[in-house]
């Protein structure tokens, strides 16, 4: 399996690599373009990109289809958060850049999380 970052340094945004590694070790085709717009926090600084991506695989593996079903995503979506905040005190790419967080160690703990959580 190839690691996010490597992705990364291919020229994939941060939420992109993120869905393609994830889909590469865990054998699934979740669209790498729906990362396509989440990077630099949706390119003006907001939410990681690959913190959102890590949602967007959340919800497409553990979601509903109808508002009967219950939500479990939301848990596991929680559970991911938590753990990034924890770790950085922040998920707004702008913070973590001006913390000196790079974009290569966010996307793999992000990843390394996803992976802990589901």
């Amino acid at each position: 399996m190839t690691k996010p970052s490597i992705y990364h340094s291919q020229g994939y945004t941060c939420a992109e690599s993120l869905i393609k590694s994830y889909n590469e070790e865990h054998n699934t085709d979740i669209p790498i373009s729906i990362g396509s717009g989440m990077g630099v926090g949706m390119t003006v600084g907001s939410l990681c990109g690959a913190v959102n991506a890590a949602v967007v695989v959340i919800g497409y593996l553990k979601g509903r289809d109808s508002k009967l079903e219950q939500n479990d995503a939301r848990q596991y979506s929680r559970a991911l958060m938590t753990k990034v905040k924890d770790k950085y005190n922040t998920e707004i790419c702008s913070e973590l850049k001006r913390n000196k967080v790079g974009c290569d160690e966010i996307i793999d703990f992000t990843y390394d999380a996803l992976n802990e959580i589901i």
